[in-house]
């Protein structure tokens, strides 16, 4: 097999390396890709092979890795390395989330990147650690008292997770916000084959730098929707870090306007880029009239339907949606326009996902297809379309 270069020449492409490897393996690389080089956490099924992973690889890449006493402190740690300047990154389940979500909050005041990997099983509280469920989707994307938009990708295979938690600390760099890999148990834990050769390289992404000769001011901006430049604690410039309302200096202030405005930012850096953030897999079948909207590894079984029903001459469209939070709106709209039948599949009892992104489909007959305690089969889809 080979490609052209830029120059026109022909090159040999790499050849195939094919290894079995789960989506948690894929998570830790795609984060060591992404120039991650700090990691802390605590062991928590079914997340733990990226702790495990993280605590074996970083050291060898000059980086650091810490184990924490609980899930709490595990994102402190986190939060604190990223605003020294460090890409860092923790990874948890619902029940270690539940605890994180104070900090969260102050990492989207504090307009922190830090990347957060949720590996969801069944819930609610501590549930079944070995059981799977995609029940989390709303907790992590709603975790804020003030409704500021955390950005959530979700994989659909181990490909997925290398990819989408690369692209998740280059849009925490990019915003200045934490970001959320929701991956679930199944894609997680499960073994399959990935030609590692063929993973692309990652450009890790600069933070917006402070302009030469200016006064650093820690929470400059000139718009609502600006990012603000960084500058890491401990470096050349004087910086105020703080969890409380602020003005642009980082100064505790109480309802003035440009405190307000702060505030608002938080909320309009990511609304503004909404479009950009959209990340979607349409899985087009030509004369299809009905349309799948899923994710994870109810995506999978949903992969599995569109084959059956080609075979059957009842071809199906799938839309794997892979960036849950912002929701993609424009791509839901335009899957869904003119489909008679619009089904939406996800693990957890009463559609959770589906409350989200029905005011966006623009297609006749929404089902939903909900479950807990096993995956959904292809059985209970196949009942949905007839």
């Amino acid at each position: 097999m080979s490609v052209k270069s830029r120059s026109g020449e022909v090159e040999a492409s790499p050849a195939p390396r094919l290894e079995m490897r789960s989506g948690n393996w894929m998570a830790a690389r795609g984060a060591v890709a992404a120039g991650c080089r700090f990691f802390s956490g605590y062991p928590i099924t079914p997340s733990s092979e990226i702790y495990s992973k993280m605590m074996a690889w970083l050291p060898a890449q000059g980086g650091v890795a810490l184990g924490a006493p609980d899930e709490i402190t595990a994102l402190h740690y986190a939060v604190g390395a990223a605003l020294t300047g460090r890409r860092a990154m923790t990874a948890t389940s619902g029940p270690g989330w539940s605890l994180m979500i104070e900090t969260v909050q102050y990492a989207v005041m504090t307009e922190t990147p830090v990347v957060i990997v949720v590996v969801q099983r069944l819930g609610p509280a501590t549930g079944g650690a070995t059981q799977g469920g995609q029940g989390d989707l709303l907790l992590v994307a709603h975790a804020t008292s003030g409704g500021q938009p955390i950005p959530v990708l979700a994989p659909v295979d181990a490909r997925d997770c290398y990819l989408l938690t690369a692209d998740a600390f280059r849009i925490a760099e990019e915003l200045r916000t934490p970001v959320v890999v929701l991956s679930d148990k199944e894609i997680g834990m499960t073994m399959e084959s990935v030609d590692l050769a063929a993973l692309p390289n990652v450009a890790p992404l600069a933070r917006p730098a402070p302009a030469a000769g200016e006064r650093f001011v820690s929470y400059r901006i000139g718009s609502s929707d600006d990012v603000p430049a960084f500058a890491p604690v401990g470096g050349a410039h004087k910086v105020t870090v703080t969890g409380s309302a602020h003005d642009q200096e980082g100064r505790l202030r109480k309802n003035d306007p440009e405190t307000i405005r702060q505030i608002e930012h938080l909320t309009a850096k990511v609304s503004a880029r909404s479009d950009a953030l959209e990340r979607v897999r349409h899985r087009r079948s030509p004369g299809a009239e009905a349309v799948l909207i899923s994710f994870g590894i109810s995506a999978r079984t949903c992969r599995e339907v569109v084959r059956e029903a080609a075979a059957a001459g009842s071809p199906v469209d799938l839309l794997e949606v892979l960036s849950l939070f912002p929701v993609p709106r424009q791509a839901l709209a335009r899957a869904t326009q003119g489909m008679k039948q619009v089904v939406i599949v996800e693990e957890n009892l009463t559609g959770l996902y589906a409350q989200e992104i029905r005011p966006f489909l623009r297609g006749a007959g929404v089902r939903q297809v909900n479950g807990i305690g096993a995956m959904i089969t292809p059985r209970a889809i196949h009942e949905a379309l007839r």
